[in-house]
């Protein structure tokens, strides 16, 4: 659809600098090294119109692709993504391939609309059926002896005897009579209602208690499953106030919790709770109480070092039957402030009281803060100058809390069930490093608008925290990794608490979070069987219902590294090596995490040469169809704002870091490679109706200035920020069809999304726009930039990552980089990997 042709391409528009390739190279034309955009397009192609089943033996869609699995025991990619779909038989054949054996898993992931939902199985009162030896789960893989009186655990061999009230007979292919009737035998994700024994325990006393509790919480025993609570609590300093961060975040909790009553629905889960608080030097709470008449009254704490909760009544309250007070309170609450002379904020002590009014049941606490905590629980010293840290060996501190006192925070949290999310819209630094850590361990989310701006910033938060309150989402979590025998797990990657007893513990999990699990052999495995690999999340539901959710892998097991990388994923190895490269920002320099990607990236691609392309030419690169675009991923990486070498502040660095840690496969494969396409050359029916309502997508282009042409517009989107670039000779029709304008120097670039047009090319980039919002569920920041006129097309121009731009090489100078470095190794046999005689030493 588009013409990729680079003859007449636009010069490189204004850009922060890039690395310069350090020798001599061939000319290579951009247009023949290998692009994703042809893999994407051509994935979503084959999968658009025919279902996905997920039996073992054949590839997956992409985490791209928008596909319906259908489940036949293996649970969908959408919820566990493998590393590769074909286990080496031997931990030597592993290491050879240097594919790292690892799933990505999102528990709560959405489902296509076409697809079964996942079926929740009411497993009666002795709950759902358990090995007896490994206490795995019940599953399709499992097979049944002596006339269905045992069945034989898939994981460990065990042959367990089934309970009286589970007993069937079974069939001539021994299978069970009632085998259709049980989603468990059938399914690879299911849901179970559990009973008493599984639910929430009260954690142990702490040895350092964060506040001190009125009523005595239970410390033994378990708690009984209710609807979740939320806390709001906001920062009424001076700086929340002059910004205007507080007005709009009261405006957004409204709408919210009661839409407009016209259009805007409410998103607020029925039968949940909500307390509001509020908080400078002290602390203040409000009694939300439907029965007590005129504005709420407010209790005062003084004392932010010794936190504790004045009182509980009339603290949580049913939003529609408190609508009065609530209303009355978040009108009222940012002009009481106006005139504040507070500048501090004690963002600790608040987290600690709403810990205390959440102790013993779980919950939310999503916290709106503008200002360092510099007083109270957890109290941070002023920021030094962090320019000076960089490319010393103390820039690895800026990624350590400066307090262990947040790590505590975040703890108890995760004990107590309770997530704790943080709307950040400051005007200076606020040590992300430090505060972020409490989101990070108990499972919550971090929302960053620097330099907050009611206008530019309003829509945006507003749509996140309808996002934060509408999405799938569960408290008090608990998840165990369990695979058959010669696997384990090695390493767990992720937003979470890591209990003793090795038990991953989310204060709360959403339909957005996934975190990345690493298996290594315990033995060797036999590939005449499959590898079974089951993770059990244990939740409680919004509504207040204890469930336990099972997803079952199984894997074929081979013997040739030419079918591991036959059936590779690099949607889910890319997912694992950032989220390693980021556990590694508090222990190494950026120079060394870039060298570390580049020897992946190169070791993997050799060791594709050396075992499956032996005979090749040393001077060919060859790539194996499942990595073919690796190295633009590798580059890409470096290019994120966690690794990207030079100016960026610890606060961004530590913002992306933690959320990169938490995103699905398919959202970190957009960011890493934003999505752009050609505005002006759409065709007159794409991205409208057909008369069955369906739309089809435009077809995306590569991210280069090579591709793109003066007349030209152009739509970039990374999940954070959509921008969309006008040359400077854009025809005046386009702009007329697009912005009602006709000269690209009338043009208001402060708009905040495109208006609502009858023309054709206008409908069809708003139900782009529309689709992407409807797939992801929020809206993020657009920026309109002019060509050559506007500062803000360095943004634009740092988001076309195939250029070389953000420190960092071009696609093209890095990929010759790589088989440079292949070459040499299979030319003269030395080493790739670091050490003695490896890469790092060379000087390039």
């Amino acid at each position: 659809m588009y013409a990729h042709s680079t003859r007449s391409h636009i010069p490189q528009p204004p850009h922060s600098a890039g690395t310069p390739y350090k020798g001599l190279r061939a000319a290579i034309d951009p247009n023949q090294i290998p692009s994703p955009i042809d893999t994407i397009e051509n994935d979503r192609e084959k999968w658009e119109e025919e279902p996905y089943t997920t039996l073992p033996g054949k590839h997956p869609p992409l985490s791209t692709t928008d596909f319906v699995a259908i489940d036949q025991g293996n649970s969908s990619p959408k919820f566990v993504r493998m590393t590769t779909w074909n286990v080496p038989s031997t931990s030597r054949l592993a290491s050879d391939c240097e594919i790292p054996i690892a799933a990505i898993i999102q528990p709560f992931a959405e489902q296509d609309p076409r697809e079964e939902p996942v079926p929740l199985v009411q497993s009666g009162p002795s709950g759902p059926p358990r090995c007896e030896r490994c206490r795995a789960y019940i599953n399709p893989w499992c097979t049944w002896l002596a006339n269905g009186d045992k069945w034989k655990c898939n994981l460990c061999s065990h042959e367990t005897e089934v309970t009286p009230d589970y007993y069937c007979n079974l069939d001539a292919n021994l299978l069970r009579l009632d085998h259709l009737q049980r989603p468990e035998l059938n399914k690879g994700t299911v849901d179970f209602t559990v009973s008493e024994e599984y639910w929430a325990p009260n954690p142990p006393p702490h040895i350092r208690p964060l506040y001190y509790s009125v009523v005595p919480s239970p410390t033994s025993g378990v708690r009984k499953p209710q609807p979740m609570d939320y806390v709001f609590a906001f920062d009424v300093s001076q700086e929340a106030v002059r910004s205007g961060f507080l007005r709009t975040a009261c405006a957004a909790l409204l709408e919210s919790l009661f839409g407009d009553g016209e259009s805007i629905p409410s998103c607020f889960p029925q039968a949940c709770r909500v307390a509001i608080l509020a908080f400078d030097q002290t602390l203040q709470f409000y009694n939300l109480s439907s029965e007590v008449a005129g504005q709420p009254p407010m209790l005062v704490v003084p004392d932010v070092e010794d936190v504790f909760l004045p009182s509980i009544a009339g603290l949580f309250v049913n939003p529609v039957e408190s609508r009065n007070a609530i209303v009355d309170l978040l009108t009222t609450l940012p002009m009481r402030h106006e005139q504040t002379l507070e500048v501090e904020a004690a963002l600790g002590s608040a987290l600690s009281a709403s810990l205390a009014a959440l102790a013993g049941r779980g919950g939310k606490i999503v916290t709106f803060a503008a200002t360092l905590p510099t007083v109270g629980v957890a109290a941070l010293q002023p920021l030094v100058d962090e320019s000076s840290l960089y490319g010393t060996d103390k820039e690895k501190t800026l990624f350590a809390p400066r307090e262990e006192t947040w790590k505590d925070i975040g703890d108890q949290c995760a004990a107590e069930g309770v997530g704790v999310s943080m709307f950040l819209g400051m005007g200076r630094p606020i040590d992300i490093g430090s505060i972020g850590i409490v989101p990070s361990i108990s499972g919550g989310e971090l929302y960053f608008h620097p330099k907050f701006d009611a206008v530019r910033d309003g829509m945006v938060l507003t749509s996140q925290l309808k996002r934060l309150l509408s999405r799938t989402t569960a408290y008090s979590c608990s998840m165990r990794i369990r695979t058959s025998n010669g696997l384990r797990v090695a390493t767990q990657l992720g937003n979470f608490y890591e209990s003793a007893a090795a038990d991953l513990e989310f204060g709360t999990m959403d339909a957005d979070k996934a975190l990345a699990v690493t298996f290594q052999h315990a033995r060797t495995l036999d590939d005449r069987q499959y590898a079974f690999i089951q993770v059990a999340l244990l939740y409680t539901t919004v509504a207040g219902e204890r469930r336990v959710r099972t997803f079952n892998v199984a894997l074929r097991v081979v013997t040739l590294a030419g079918n591991v990388f036959q059936y590779a994923d690099m949607d889910a190895t890319v997912s694992l090596m950032i989220r390693e490269a980021i556990t590694k920002l508090p222990t190494e320099k950026f120079s060394h995490i870039h060298d570390t990607l580049t020897e992946k990236c190169a070791l993997l691609l050799y060791a594709y040469r050396k075992f499956c392309a032996a005979s090749a030419a040393p001077t060919q690169l060859i790539l194996p169809e499942a990595f073919r675009t690796l190295p633009l991923y590798m580059v890409c990486m470096m290019k994120t704002k966690p690794f990207k070498a030079r100016n960026v502040t610890a606060d961004v660095r530590n913002f992306y870091a933690h959320k990169l840690m938490a995103l699905s496969a398919r959202s970190i494969m957009f960011h890493l490679y934003p999505r752009m396409l050609a505005v002006h050359d759409l065709n007159d029916e794409i991205a409208l109706p057909d008369p069955n309502g369906k739309i089809d997508l435009p077809s995306l282009m590569r991210d280069s200035h090579m591709f793109m042409e003066s007349h030209g517009v152009y739509l970039i989107d990374n999940e954070e920020l959509t921008v969309l670039w006008l040359g400077s000779s854009v025809s005046p029709q386009v702009l007329q069809d697009l912005l009602s304008v006709d000269d690209i120097m009338q043009i208001n670039t402060r708009i905040l999304h495109l208006p609502a047009l009858g023309t054709r090319l206008s409908t069809q980039v708003r139900n782009i726009l529309a689709h992407r919002f409807a797939q992801r569920g929020y809206t993020p920041k657009f920026m309109i930039t002019r060509q050559n006129m506007d500062g803000s097309e360095i943004e634009f121009a740092d988001m076309l990552v195939e250029d070389q731009n953000n420190a960092a090489m071009s696609y093209l100078d890095y990929l010759c980089l790589v088989h440079k470095q292949i070459h040499t190794a299979l030319t003269t046999g030395a080493s790739i990997s670091s050490g003695h005689g490896g890469f790092r030493s060379m000087p390039w």
